[in-house]
């Protein structure tokens, strides 16, 4: 790979040392970045690729690993094209395409994607899942899902997914698997979710300008329940009353009627994103030290990504699959990550990503977890690990 020249970025001491307790190597930072964008074409959209390279006057380049993925000059503009516009194809990078690969979705699965803003990856769900199943999404900022909830409109891929606002180190609702009927349809004064409507009920608007009044809008930890703001019309959820919509499972039936795929792409600090790191120059290296290097924060975020891929795993049935990512590339938050994770959890077994072999990546620091990097992968940095729920 032609990593470009070399830059005059100024990388202060305590970030090379950060690097350093990492094994990463600060060329990864410190070379123009020449990685490309990426795009995902929506299946069936192969056919507008000359009028979408006439607009944006370069060719696309497939990505040979990675289905229905091309790449274009790292400078080049889509969102005034038609095709975007239109919502035939996707900004993604490569190598979170490749997190979502990983979790082999197919017809009929029902999937959970636990920290699902800003919905690229989402959207590559529901495409790869087609007319049987359904995708639950979660994330803990509202303004962020309802950016999620934009592009499921804007694509045409809202039919069978559900948005809650909800903390997913808490979220504990099953999907809805098969039809149900409202067993208290004939009682007074029952709400039975009707179509969804971005005209909500009177009744729900004021629930959440109450809620707004008293401060408790922004983040689903300052509400008790998830709060719904978007279903599909095959999601499941319409024809039931609240009180079956968010009915809990024990643990055991979690086991049988849990969700057969997880994706956790928890939250990090980003330093995988290269020219997210780059911005630093711009906004000050204190930002840097504050976001990135600061202990305090590192050691909350790694409690908190702890504390999702086991909430998500719990949410498995027996021999689902679970994908854990983050855009950092870090030891901290991966590998000791995974290790804590499976000291805890016997029924986890972390298994190979079978569709890896053509992957442009390395092993991660344990055996079966990978690293895409700019200088390996030509993708922004990620670490992708796989489990499997066993039996107890």
């Amino acid at each position: 790979m032609d990593v470009g020249a070399p830059s005059n970025l100024p990388l202060p001491e305590a970030f090379l040392n950060f690097l350093k307790e990492n094994g990463l190597d600060p060329a990864i930072y410190t070379t123009n970045d020449q990685t490309p964008r990426y795009i995902r074409l929506k299946p069936g959209s192969e056919s507008y690729m000359e009028d979408i390279e006439a607009e944006i006057q370069c060719k696309l380049e497939k990505v040979t690993w990675l289905p229905n993925f091309y790449s274009l000059p790292t400078d080049s503009q889509i969102a005034n094209t038609k095709a975007y516009q239109e919502g035939k194809m996707y900004g993604i990078d490569a190598a979170s395409g490749a997190a979502v690969s990983a979790l082999d979705v197919s017809l009929g699965d029902h999937v959970l994607d636990l920290c699902a803003a800003p919905g690229a990856k989402l959207c590559m769900i529901l495409d790869l899942l087609g007319n049987l199943g359904s995708v639950t999404a979660v994330d803990v900022a509202r303004h962020r899902l309802a950016a999620c909830r934009t592009m499921l409109q804007k694509y045409g891929l809202g039919d069978r997914c559900r948005l809650f606002v909800a903390d997913g180190t808490k979220f504990s609702l099953p999907p809805i698997r098969g039809s149900k009927s409202c067993k208290c349809a004939l009682e007074e004064n029952v709400d039975i979710y009707k179509e969804w409507t971005s005209r909500r009920p009177w009744k729900e608007r004021k629930r959440a300008a109450k809620e707004r009044a008293s401060g408790a809008s922004l983040l689903a930890s300052q509400i008790q329940d998830p709060e719904l703001i978007f279903y599909g019309k095959d999601a499941g959820v319409v024809g039931l009353s609240r009180s079956e919509l968010y009915q809990n499972l024990t643990g055991s039936e979690i086991l049988q009627y849990g969700y057969d795929k997880v994706l956790v792409d928890a939250e990090c600090t980003h330093d995988g994103s290269i020219r997210h790191i780059q911005k630093f120059e711009h906004w000050g290296w204190t930002t840097l030290q504050r976001r990135v290097l600061d202990v305090q924060r590192t050691n909350d975020l790694t409690v908190l990504q702890l504390q999702l891929l086991t909430n998500g795993f719990r949410l498995l049935r027996v021999r689902g699959s679970l994908v854990y990512s983050t855009c950092s590339l870090t030891v901290a938050q991966n590998e000791d990550v995974v290790d804590q994770f499976l000291s805890q959890n016997a029924s986890a077994e972390l298994i190979e990503i079978e569709a890896a072999k053509d992957w442009p990546c390395q092993s991660g620091r344990i055996p079966k977890t990978l690293r895409f990097d700019p200088m390996t992968s030509s993708t922004s940095g990620l670490f992708v690990a796989k489990f499997k729920k066993l039996t107890n």
